[in-house]
C-alpha cells in the first residue's frame, strides 16, 4: 500500500496525536538512550547487559522521531517517508538484535520489550499515514 497524501489529508486530531506521540517518544528516547550511550551518571551500570548498537541506534533515532513528529504536525510531504524509514530501520535493528541474542550475546529483556514497543508505535504511525481518510 502506498503512502496516502500524508498528514495533510488526515483528521487534525489524528495528526496532533501522532505528532505528539512521535515528539514525546523521541525526546524520552534521546534522554534515556543518551544517558547510556554517553555514559552519563550511573546509567550504564543501571542498564545492565545493554547492547551498544541498539542503545546508539535508539539514541540517534530519537532525533529522527522528533523530526518526523514535527513533519507530521506541519503537514510536510516527507513525514510519511521519514516515518516509514524509521520503522524499517527499527525492524532491521530488531533483527540484528535477534541475531545477537541467538548467538548467545548478553542482553536485557527490557531491550526486547522496548524494540517491540518502538516497532508497534511506528507501525501505528505509518499505518495511520497510509490509511485513506474520508
Amino acid at each position: 500500500m502506498a503512502l496516502h497524501d500524508g498528514p495533510s489529508a488526515m483528521a487534525p486530531k489524528n495528526r496532533t496525536l501522532m505528532a505528539t506521540v512521535a515528539v514525546l517518544f523521541g525526546l524520552l528516547t534521546i534522554v534515556s538512550g543518551g544517558k547510556v550511550a554517553l555514559g552519563l551518571g550511573d546509567a550504564r551500570a543501571a542498564a545492565g547487559a545493554y547492547v551498544p548498537f541498539v542503545v546508539w541506534f535508539n539514541f540517534l533515532a530519537g532525533f529522527a522521531y522528533v523530526a518526523a513528529g514535527v513533519a507530521i504536525w506541519k503537514r510536510l510531504s516527507w513525514a510519511g517517508t521519514a516515518s516509514t524509514l524509521i520503522l524499517a530501520a527499527t525492524v532491521i535493528v530488531g533483527l540484528a538484535f535477534g541475531v545477537h541474542v541467538l548467538a548467545g550475546g548478553a542482553f536485557e529483556m527490557r531491550t526486547l520489550v522496548a524494540l517491540g514497543l518502538r516497532i508497534a508505535v511506528w507501525s501505528g504511525i505509518v499505518f495511520t499515514l497510509m490509511r485513506k481518510t474520508g
